[in-house]
């Protein structure tokens, strides 16, 4: 099994909607702070915008571990060997042995029985959430850090929460298990 390599408690997950400024700076800006780990997710783009904003941010922040979110195959093209999928794909892209050229192949979670499924199917690293009050989901109530700690014990990989986090509540997730947090609004609008 490939192990995680992701060497920083925090990763940030981009949502460009959210910054005052172009999204290649903010996420340079966020990279000079040792945020280094950046999950793009802009689930609006088509895969053509994706792969276009994928390779300008390469070129203006080449110091990074940029994950490709939702496109693997956009991953490959760029030579990147980090993605992160929702199960579903992960599960349609599982038979395909490319996925062993992945240094980090993320998940995202929500039960403990996803949690193990996406292990078994090769995930070296979940996301589980969302954890805390968010204004991302303003409608759907919070698991909380049982929940979190229910998805660290059940599996053998680094968990990250997602949901809510920040740097007043991170050393909680981390005592619940998790490896560190994920972090969007707090980082996109800094």
């Amino acid at each position: 099994m490939i192990m995680c390599m992701l060497n920083n408690n925090i990763i940030c997950v981009t949502n460009r909607k959210l910054c005052k400024q172009p999204l290649k700076e903010q996420i340079k800006k966020i990279s000079e702070n040792s945020i280094k780990n950046i999950i793009l997710r802009e689930k609006d783009l088509s895969e053509q915008e994706y792969l276009n904003l994928a390779r300008e941010i390469i070129d203006y922040c080449p110091d990074i571990n940029l994950i490709v979110h939702n496109f693997p195959e956009i991953a490959l093209k760029l030579n990147i060997k980090s993605i992160h999928l929702p199960l579903p794909i992960l599960k349609a892209k599982n038979s395909q042995s490319y996925l062993n050229t992945f240094k980090n192949i993320g998940c995202s979670v929500h039960s403990t029985q996803q949690a193990l499924e996406a292990e078994k199917l090769g995930a070296t690293y979940l996301t589980a959430g969302h954890i805390f009050e968010t204004s991302c989901k303003p409608d759907l109530p919070p698991r909380g850090l049982e929940f979190l700690k229910s998805i660290c014990l059940a599996v053998n990989i680094p968990v990250y929460a997602i949901g809510g986090i920040d740097k007043n509540n991170l050393d909680l997730v981390v005592k619940a298990g998790a490896k560190g947090g994920c972090i969007m609004s707090g980082l996109m609008k800094i």
